[in-house]
């Protein structure tokens, strides 16, 4: 006698499309300041100071006309919700700086973070930058891995303890020249 087998067919919802956006909306930098919240402070112990910084540096940075004022903006979107940001603001007379750099873990090892960096690199170029600069922690060696690749060098480090776990935070240039 052969047994009876039973197929059941479970049907997923439909995987959303990654998107990259290029302008910001109204929303957007607090949505940005969620994804790092929702990322730094889950994976890397980073507090509300942390978070706080981070809001204030978007907020002063739209104050002055980011990204209209010679940046960029690239925002990844799954269907509504935003799993990837990256920036570049305009410092001063040809100097450039890459900021809110975040992936959620739905985009790591997938190629997305090169992509965008190698776009936020051909804008700066493209907008005339000589030098650019961005902060991180030395607790991100993939985001390391792609600066130090892309021709990013370490200039400073310092430890600190106000956001969150200690940390060693660092200080990244790369010349355009």
């Amino acid at each position: 006698m052969n047994p009876v087998r039973h197929t059941v067919t479970m049907l997923a919802s439909p995987p959303h499309e990654i998107t990259i956006r290029r302008e910001l909306r109204s929303g957007d930098a607090d949505a940005i300041v969620e994804l790092h919240r929702r990322v730094y402070c889950a994976e890397y112990e980073r507090n509300h100071r942390f978070v706080a910084a981070v809001a204030g540096s978007i907020a002063e940075a739209v104050a002055r006309g980011w990204p209209q004022d010679g940046g960029a903006v690239w925002l990844v979107e799954r269907g509504e919700e935003l799993v990837g940001s990256l920036a570049l603001t305009a410092e001063g007379p040809a100097l450039g700086q890459v900021r809110w750099f975040v992936l959620d873990r739905v985009l790591r090892g997938q190629g997305t973070g090169r992509s965008l960096l190698v776009e936020l690199l051909a804008a700066a170029r493209q907008a005339g930058m000589d030098k650019l600069e961005l902060q991180t922690f030395s607790a991100l060696q993939a985001a390391a891995h792609l600066y130090r690749g892309a021709g990013f060098r370490v200039v400073w480090a310092r430890e600190r303890y106000d956001w969150g776990a200690p940390m060693t935070y660092q200080g990244y240039e790369l010349s355009l020249r």
